[in-house]
C-alpha cells in the first residue's frame, strides 16, 4: 500500500466480522517461530486452543502462541485477546503483539521482563491509537489481554547460555511474523520530539496494515531452509535454536490488561496469576474518578465494563493499558496453564476451571473442555480457552 494511502482504503482486515487468528499448523519439532505452530516432540509443554462465539452474534476474540519463543527451546509465548466494539484491535492483536514483544526484548534486554512486558503493552496501545487515527475512527475498538511468556533463565535470572549476538536480546531472525519487516522499530529516544515518534508509529501500521492485506510473499525465510549445524543446534536460514542448559529455570512471566484471566494449577491448586480491571473494583473506581471521569453500574463513563484494555483510543484518559505483571518460578508441582476470555470466568471459578481438566493430559482436550462447560452453563460472551500443559519440569521451587 502506498504510503499516502489511507489505511482503511483496501481494508486489511478481512469483511467478515468476526475476528480471525493466524491458523494453526503443526510441524515436528522445529517451528522457527512461526506463529500458532504446534510442535508434535515439544518436550517442555503442549498448548490447546479452543473458541467459539457463545451467544453472541460475531467473535471478537483472538488468540497467538509461539513454540520456541525467541529461538531458545522450551520457551513460549501465549495470549488471549478479548475485543469489544469490533474486532479489529483483537485480531491485529493476536498477529503482532508477539512481534511488540520481541522488539522490546532486543532494545531492552537489560530491563527486568515485567518492564519490558509493561512496554510492550504501551507500545501496542500507542500503535492502536494510531490506526484508530489513520483510519479516521473506522477502526476504534479495543480488547482485553491475557500474556504469559514461559522464559528459560540462569538461577541469577539472566540467559548467558545465548550466543553473543542474542547477548541483552534475542534473535529476531526467529520472528514469527507474517512478514519480517511488518516487526515494530525501535521507539524513539525521550529526546525526540514528539512528531518524529509519531512518524515512526505511523510506518508501523502502515506496514502490519500490509501484513495483515496478505502482502507477504509466504512462510518467513526462516522455516523455508533447515538443516543441522556443526555443534547440534537446528538452523534454519540464520535462525539458530539454542538448547539451553538442563539445570535451567523455567520461569511463568504474565501481563494482563482487562478481565481476562491466567490461572495456574499448582499441586491440583488454583493460583490466579493476573488481576481482574473492572470497573466495580474499588482501587481501579478511584482511579478513573481521580482522573476526571466517573464509573456507573460498573462501567467507566457508564459506556466500558473494564478499566484496563490495548485500544479504546477515545477513552484512554480512563481505561489505561498499564498491564498487571507476575513472575512465577514453575516447579515440579505446577501442571498446566489457562488463560481464558471473561466468557468462561463468568459462568465457573478458578477452582471449578482446575478440578474439571485436573486429570486431562491432553491440553487440546482439555480447552475443549472448559469451552462447552461455560457454554452449558449459558455464558453470554464468546469464549476462547488457551491451556498450556507443562511436561518434565526442571526448576525447583525457591519457596511457596
Amino acid at each position: 500500500m502506498p504510503e499516502s494511502a489511507s489505511p482503511t482504503h483496501n481494508m486489511p482486515f478481512s469483511d467478515s466480522p468476526n475476528a480471525r487468528s493466524k491458523s494453526i499448523t503443526t510441524a515436528e519439532l522445529d517451528t522457527y517461530g512461526i506463529l500458532n505452530r504446534h510442535a508434535a516432540k515439544n518436550s517442555a509443554y503442549q498448548v490447546g486452543v479452543t473458541e467459539d462465539k457463545g451467544a453472541r452474534r460475531t467473535m471478537e476474540d483472538a488468540h497467538s502462541f509461539v513454540v520456541d519463543f525467541a529461538g531458545v527451546r522450551g520457551q513460549g509465548f501465549f495470549a488471549v485477546f478479548d475485543g469489544h466494539a469490533g474486532k479489529h484491535a483483537a485480531e491485529w492483536c493476536g498477529n503482532h503483539f508477539h512481534e511488540y514483544l520481541l522488539s522490546c526484548m532486543k532494545r531492552l534486554g537489560s530491563l527486568p521482563i515485567p518492564d519490558i512486558l509493561n512496554q510492550t503493552f504501551h507500545d501496542v496501545d500507542e500503535s492502536l491509537s494510531r490506526m484508530c487515527e489513520e483510519s479516521a475512527g473506522k477502526i476504534h475498538s479495543g480488547c482485553t489481554a491475557v500474556t504469559a511468556f514461559l522464559r528459560i533463565e540462569d538461577a541469577d535470572g539472566h540467559q548467558s547460555f545465548l550466543p553473543a549476538s542474542q547477548d541483552g536480546g534475542d534473535d529476531l531472525g526467529s520472528i514469527s511474523s507474517t512478514e519480517s519487516t511488518s516487526s515494530p522499530s525501535a521507539s524513539a529516544d525521550e529526546g525526540t520530539p514528539k512528531k518524529k515518534r509519531r512518524s515512526l508509529t505511523g510506518n508501523r501500521i502502515r506496514n502490519a496494515f500490509k501484513s495483515l492485506s496478505g502482502s507477504n510473499s509466504g512462510s518467513p525465510k526462516s522455516a523455508r531452509s533447515q538443516s543441522p549445524s556443526p555443534n547440534g543446534k537446528s538452523v534454519a536460514e540464520g535462525a539458530t535454536i539454542v538448547m539451553p542448559p538442563t539445570a535451567a529455570r523455567r520461569v511463568l512471566y504474565s501481563a494482563n490488561a482487562g478481565d481476562a484471566r491466567g490461572v495456574l494449577c499448582r499441586a491440583g491448586k488454583a493460583v490466579r496469576l493476573t488481576y481482574d480491571h473492572k470497573g466495580s473494583d474499588k482501587q481501579e473506581a478511584k482511579r478513573i474518578t481521580d482522573a476526571g471521569g466517573f464509573v456507573m453500574s460498573g462501567r467507566v463513563n457508564g459506556v466500558l465494563a473494564v478499566t484496563r484494555s490495548l485500544g479504546d483510543s477515545s477513552m484512554k484518559e480512563f481505561v489505561v493499558g498499564a498491564p498487571y505483571t507476575t513472575e512465577t518460578e514453575l516447579c515440579d508441582d505446577d501442571e498446566f496453564l489457562i488463560l481464558a476470555c471473561d466468557g468462561l470466568w463468568d459462568v465457573t471459578s478458578d477452582q471449578a476451571a482446575v478440578d474439571l481438566i485436573h486429570d486431562v493430559e491432553d491440553a487440546q482436550v482439555a480447552s475443549r473442555k472448559l469451552l462447552e462447560d461455560a457454554l452449558a452453563n449459558h455464558t453470554s460472551d464468546n469464549v476462547t480457552v488457551l491451556v498450556v500443559r507443562f511436561k518434565n519440569a526442571n526448576a525447583s521451587p525457591r519457596g511457596a
